[in-house]
């Protein structure tokens, strides 16, 4: 968790870039450079419905991401504060449920494997006695079984798995969050110490008020991690938590 926190600190030091596909088809397909600009994340497109920009397009997301620094160079301050603020509120919040995962579950450990070219611990998390979850998205947790598999050498988590396994109710429309849904985070090294997310999948089986479902299955890769600044002197970075684009 120590590592897991280091980690998350430097994160807004580094741009990436990042591909996402909804519900497994590969038309859906976005990729995106992801950079700070002034506190808080774009994404200039740089893929779109599975295929490369024209020339016309990649100018005309040129001309976007140059827009937008303009635009936040000449923001008053309470627009700034309420901006970085909502970046800011998005990390935390993705930051918490992996905390929460460690506090919701009993570990222990199951063995070694291989993950990634890494030789890691495997752990099993099963729901805690007696767990009170702090928000609404902790909730998930008490009816979530995971594994964790960390790294031998370097302590830090190489991928974490969980699942639902039995319906959690939400909110005032009565939705259940089902078995069959999952989700499932890979980090590997950037630089020296510092880890950062390469993979995310999640797949949602949801129900509301018992008759309406929802299903859906997106995926996020994150590559090409780049420390510095950029674009007309902006700074660069990215978030520690996948699922949450900016711009």
């Amino acid at each position: 968790m120590a590592n897991t926190e280091a980690d998350w600190q430097t994160a807004p030091t580094y741009s990436f870039t990042e591909t996402d596909v909804v519900d497994g088809k590969p038309e859906s397909t976005k990729t995106y450079k992801v950079m700070m600009i002034d506190g808080s994340p774009y994404n200039e497109v740089v893929v779109a419905n599975g295929r490369p920009l024209t020339s016309a397009e990649s100018a005309h997301e040129a001309h976007k991401l140059r827009a937008e620094i303009a635009r936040r160079q000449h923001e008053t301050p309470d627009e700034r504060q309420t901006r970085i603020a909502q970046y800011d509120r998005e990390r935390r919040q993705d930051r918490e449920l992996l905390q929460q995962m460690v506090k919701a579950m009993d570990f222990r450990v199951m063995g070694e494997e291989t993950v990634n070219g890494r030789r890691c611990f495997v752990l099993e998390g099963l729901p805690k006695p007696g767990y009170r979850p702090i928000n609404r998205d902790a909730k998930v947790l008490t009816g979530m079984r995971g594994k964790m598999w960390i790294d031998e050498q370097e302590y830090q988590w190489v991928k974490v798995e969980a699942e639902v396994f039995r319906p959690v109710a939400f909110g005032m429309f009565i939705a259940h969050v089902e078995p069959g849904t999952k989700f499932t985070l890979e980090q590997q090294p950037v630089e020296g110490k510092l880890w950062l997310p390469s993979h995310f999948e999640m797949r949602v089986r949801a129900k509301v008020l018992g008759f309406w479902s929802h299903n859906s299955n997106d995926e996020e890769t994150y590559s090409d991690y780049r420390r510095g600044s950029q674009n007309g002197g902006a700074s660069a970075a990215t978030r520690a938590d996948p699922g949450k684009p900016g711009g």
